[in-house]
């Protein structure tokens, strides 16, 4: 196995790379098979079977990164490649095996124990229990995506880590029509890092029948009011919001840059004394956990708000050299071909004290947002836009009809002052997040949510 000409030869390659100076030098090896499916119109519409394995070489010196990869890798091409990474041809100092590091998936049912045949009985099953939801569906479109992982990290500080991951993520989408023809869509997903026990049989259903419910309101639904009014934010609405609005803005690669509103905040005050946030990668099953980060740091719980009070920002190994830290687990990368960066894992807002029922008392008019979808934000400002796939109209105090084509303008900040109360739920959601060209898996959750004003903007397009 390559793994073991990796564990022999590591130590002249590390040399290598840092025989030209540097403060870190890295060797991250994976493994990876990926199978997605997806079932449309009672068949099964495409399949694939995805594997790669590579090896990568990082080098920091004086805060700039080298890198590069080799997909078919062997022991010569690695040694040109560090070579030519620290151009020069003499040896570093290096420690080797000073600490180890070992993660283990735990699954319950592995991904290998289920045949391409039983994946496939899955979405079968998801798309006749979404056509027993009681209403005329023109497609169902289902789709299930899953993922093992292995990674191997071997650097110059002495370090050795190595973690086996296992992910799935399923999504159904309906769509039918609304009274005057025009078809109106609607999705459900779920996703967690594990195996195959979380498509059991009712949790699918569930998640079907989801889906044909928040279509069926949008086909009875009304255009969304339109300017400043309260807003409620369900648990169930996901964490867009957290994730999007303010997760990003506390990147420290982001803060370092100057593209985040909460650059040179700590210690102030950034949002009601009602919000905690959290990021943690050490959650067990969550869509964003894991036990060791892609650049060998283990998973960790890092407080980013606590009490409306900025506390702390996410670093990878990169961020916290420039700045004398300690990485806070947050090195992520998609691929041994990517370098990683500082990406959130589960991120999510503290719940409150308020019963969720009691977040609408007072409310004269206002949007209740059941679920978020997505939208466009400024990370410099804070400035957002956010689709609202799932939303009610508030009247004195109660839910009234459902609303279509609704969208939240703000500011992060801003909203997160504004917030007048926090209810004692939590909902999760999952997502894949998006940054300089690279996704990975990731989980938000907020509790209920009541805002003080925000404007609601819409059409009935």
């Amino acid at each position: 196995m390559f793994e073991e000409i990796l564990f022999e030869k590591a130590g002249y390659l590390l040399s290598i790379l840092l025989s030209g100076g540097g403060e870190y030098a890295e060797i991250f090896y994976e493994k990876q098979k990926v199978i997605r499916l997806e079932y449309r119109n009672s068949k099964l519409d495409s399949s694939s079977v995805g594997i790669e394995e590579g090896v990568s070489l990082r080098l920091i010196k004086n805060g700039t990164t080298f890198f590069g990869f080799i997909s078919e890798p062997n022991y010569e091409s690695l040694k040109e490649l560090a070579r030519g990474l620290s151009m020069s041809f003499g040896q570093g100092a290096v420690a080797l095996g000073l600490k180890r590091l070992k993660g283990k998936a735990s699954s319950e049912i592995k991904l290998s124990d289920i045949s391409l045949r039983e994946r496939a009985e899955k979405l079968k099953l998801a798309s006749e229990y979404a056509k027993e939801g009681g209403i005329k569906l023109e497609e169902v479109f289902a789709a299930l995506t899953d993922k093992s992982r292995k990674i191997l990290v071997i650097n110059s500080l002495g370090e050795i880590a190595s973690d086996e991951q296992e992910r799935v993520a399923f999504r159904i989408q309906v769509i039918s029509k609304d009274k005057e023809g025009n078809l109106r869509s609607a999705y459900e997903t779920a996703g967690h890092t594990g195996g195959f026990e979380l498509l059991k049989d009712d949790v699918l259903k569930n998640i079907s029948l989801s889906a044909v419910r928040r279509v069926s309101n949008l086909i009875n639904a009304k255009p969304a009011p339109l300017g400043s009014m309260e807003v409620v934010l369900s648990a169930s609405a996901g964490g867009t919001m957290i994730h999007e609005a303010v997760g990003h803005g506390f990147e420290a690669d982001l803060v370092q840059k100057g593209m985040s509103i909460y650059a040179g905040k700590i210690g102030q005050k950034v949002a009601s004394e009602l919000i905690s946030v959290v990021d943690d990668g050490t959650l067990e099953g969550k869509n964003g956990s894991y036990n060791i980060d892609d650049e060998g740091v283990p998973s960790q719980r890092t407080v980013l708000i606590d009490r409306g009070v900025l506390v702390g920002y996410m670093y990878d190994r990169l961020s916290a050299i420039k700045e004398s830290r300690s990485s806070t687990g947050n090195g992520r990368r998609q691929s041994y071909m990517h370098v990683p960066m500082v990406r959130m894992s589960n991120t999510y807002i503290l719940p409150g004290e308020t019963p969720p029922g009691d977040i609408f008392a007072g409310i004269k008019r206002g949007l209740f947002v059941k679920k978020m979808g997505g939208g466009e934000v400024n990370t410099v400002t804070g400035d957002f836009v956010f689709e609202v796939t799932e939303g009610y109209l508030i009247q004195s105090g109660e839910i009234s009809y459902p609303v279509r084509n609704a969208l939240l303008i703000g500011n992060g900040p801003k909203a997160l002052m504004d917030v007048e109360a926090v209810g004692n739920d939590l909902g999760w959601a999952i997502g894949m997040c998006g940054k300089d060209g690279q996704g990975v898996p990731v989980g938000d959750a907020q509790p209920s949510l009541r805002i003080r004003s925000m404007v609601v903007g819409g059409s009935d397009a």
